[in-house]
């Protein structure tokens, strides 16, 4: 029989990439390998002894425990994905496989987890399909890449965003994103859209209001100030804001305090505030529009969201992206998108953005009832009265690949055929733009006149 030899067991814990972790009956932390120190960014030391949640925080640590699963039910899991907070509030994906713990008398003691960081697969995935994504933001684009890119760090702080973009771009989403990366997840999101108020109405929905502050104020009413304690306030169309309320919020941002109308009490703030506009707040500030320092106070950092024009290369994604969500929502099937249709979508200049496009393809699924494939009829009559006879359905990755092809060889052509100079404005290495040349059939040197764009 073979004796049990604690020494050489942990040496091969510590061999291993694989984090490793075991938890005794009152689920506190009793070893913790190397590989776990690595993956987590948290010193052993600092592990042992503590609870497993209070050391992972994990998406499934409230809900859905794989280790409780296994010391409920003495079923192992295998390879379940999931994601940890590591010691530098960065998310992490892992995979975790759990098992029970026994004594030599085969009496459970306590559990087992194994957990392997998937980030490099994740990110080859990513390379692979040349897809980014942050929340429910897709994109292919370059532009959008270097935008994502800074989104970790900006999340880290506190400081106040400022998002510009057109109509439709899809602020909010961003503004969600960089709170759900944040040190304030777990606390609200509120988002108000300034624009869509009268000055008197903002104020109040903004503060909040005592009883008696106005006729028909019976009772105490909380803010959106008060909404959002502990998470993220978006106020979109900021620069829609009058003077006066300018001066109000500019106290807020300074002080952290408001004082609810009807009130003579400051009530102290710990919200972070993230503003957005389709307005140039640089040019109304110059024309007396909006206040310089208030500008200023909400600028500390500044993100812009390219229209959609700038970034044709996401069209088939987004359309791609949209079809699913649909089918999923109304419990369709449809498969994609004829060729003729997608040359129309990909010459529409797209005033209305993102949200044009998501309108396009909802009304599309309310006029291809009968088909698996949108096609030129099924569009809004603005597009299909442009279009130019159906050739036939084509796979969603075969239009990608064509739009791929085209910006890289566009690329090449802005950068003077420097592949180098070329993988660097597209946002990834070189290597991997030497096989995406290869896979599309692109040639590798130079040609006297690259490709133009066909109009």
């Amino acid at each position: 029989m073979t004796t049990y030899q604690p020494d050489i067991t942990d040496s091969i814990l510590e061999s291993i990439s694989d984090g490793v972790f075991t938890v005794d009956e009152a689920w506190k932390v009793t070893s913790f390998n190397r590989a776990a120190e690595e993956i987590t960014g948290i010193p052993r030391e600092e592990a042992l002894g503590k609870r497993c949640w209070e050391v992972f925080r994990a998406s499934m640590c409230e809900m859905d425990c794989a280790l409780k699963h296994t010391m409920d039910t003495g079923k192992r899991i295998i390879n379940r994905s999931c994601y940890i907070i590591d010691a530098g509030g960065q998310r992490i994906p892992i995979s975790v496989s759990t098992a029970l713990l026994r004594d030599a008398d085969g009496q459970v003691i306590g559990g087992a987890e194994t957990f392997r960081d998937l980030s490099l697969v994740e990110e080859l995935r990513k390379e692979i399909t040349g897809r980014f994504q942050i929340g429910d933001m897709v994109s292919h684009s370059a532009l959008m890449r270097r935008l994502f890119d800074v989104l970790p760090q900006i999340a880290a702080s506190d400081s106040s965003v400022l998002i510009q973009g057109e109509t439709g771009t899809g602020k909010e989403l961003l503004a969600r994103a960089v709170h759900s990366m944040s040190r304030r997840a777990e606390g609200p999101f509120v988002a108000v859209n300034c624009g869509a108020l009268p000055d008197t109405l903002l104020e109040s929905e903004l503060f909040g209001y005592k009883a008696g502050a106005f006729t028909g104020a019976d009772k105490d009413k909380p803010g959106r100030f008060a909404a959002a304690e502990g998470g993220t306030l978006f106020l979109d169309e900021i620069g829609d804001i009058t003077p006066a309320l300018q001066v109000r919020l500019l106290r807020v941002l300074q002080e952290h305090i408001y004082e609810p109308l009807g009130s003579n009490t400051p009530v102290r703030t710990d919200v972070r505030l993230i503003t957005a506009g389709n307005r140039d707040l640089a040019e109304l500030v110059e024309t007396g529009g909006f206040r310089r320092d208030l500008y200023y106070r909400i600028n500390v950092v500044r993100l812009e969201l390219p229209p959609l024009r700038k970034r044709k290369e996401d069209v088939p994604l987004l359309v791609e992206h949209f079809i699913v969500r649909f089918n999923r929502v109304q419990n369709r099937d449809i498969q994609g998108v004829t060729s003729a249709a997608m040359a129309v979508l990909m010459a529409h200049d797209y005033p209305g953005n993102i949200r044009e496009l998501e309108n396009i393809i909802e009304h599309a699924f309310v006029l291809c009832a009968a088909n698996k494939d949108i096609d030129i009829p099924c569009l809004p009559d603005y597009l299909a009265r442009r279009a130019h006879p159906d050739t036939g359905p084509v796979p969603m990755g075969d239009a990608r690949k064509a739009l791929e092809a085209q910006l890289i060889l566009e690329t090449l052509e802005r950068n003077h055929g420097n592949r180098q100079a070329a993988a660097r404005e597209l946002g990834m290495h070189k290597s991997t733009l030497f096989r995406k040349m290869r896979a599309l059939h692109l040639p590798y040197a130079r040609p006297a006149s690259l490709p133009k764009k066909s109009q």
